[in-house]
């Protein structure tokens, strides 16, 4: 191998060069971010996942609230567990369905819609971007996902 072949390798194996470890980082601050605005309303960065997907509709099984949020059942049970016992929602069976587990908002939980109706204008200001470079970066992370998904996607089909 060539030392020019050889630089080339180490500049691609370099971590600042990565675009994953760009994410992982951005990931971590922003949860970093979060924790503050989410501590007086008893809620973490997950739980307040769930509830934006619940104040987006309500009445959602376990598992659309899964698939929402790319999370299996094993790991959004706890989490539903613990709003639960915060009062925050309500799990039944479903009606027509008993192997089904249906999430609903409790009247406290709907209560903190309005709350948390300021936490994204805040998280938006600390980016030090304006609303269309958030707006671009938001759909171009977008594609990027959409893209990784479908050629995951396309792994798991070839090697069926």
């Amino acid at each position: 191998m060539s030392q020019e072949s050889n630089q080339g390798a180490a500049e691609e194996l370099k971590l600042d060069n990565q675009l994953c470890f760009a994410i992982y980082a951005t990931v971590h601050s922003y949860n970093r971010l979060y924790k503050p605005l989410l501590d007086p309303i008893e809620l973490t960065y997950p739980q307040y996942l769930v509830m934006l997907v619940l104040w987006e509709g309500d009445d959602l099984t376990v598992k659309e609230v899964g698939q929402r949020l790319l999370l299996d059942s094993g790991t959004l049970t706890p989490l539903l567990k613990r709003l639960e016992a915060a009062g925050r929602v309500r799990r039944t069976r479903d009606l027509v369905d008993e192997r089904q587990v249906r999430i609903t908002l409790t009247p406290e939980g709907q209560a903190l819609k309005r709350i948390a109706a300021t936490i994204p204008a805040e998280i938006n200001l600390a980016t030090g971007l304006g609303a269309k470079c958030i707006e671009d970066l938001r759909r171009e992370l977008v594609a990027l996902w959409t893209g990784l998904e479908a050629r995951l996607d396309g792994h798991a089909a070839s090697k069926s």
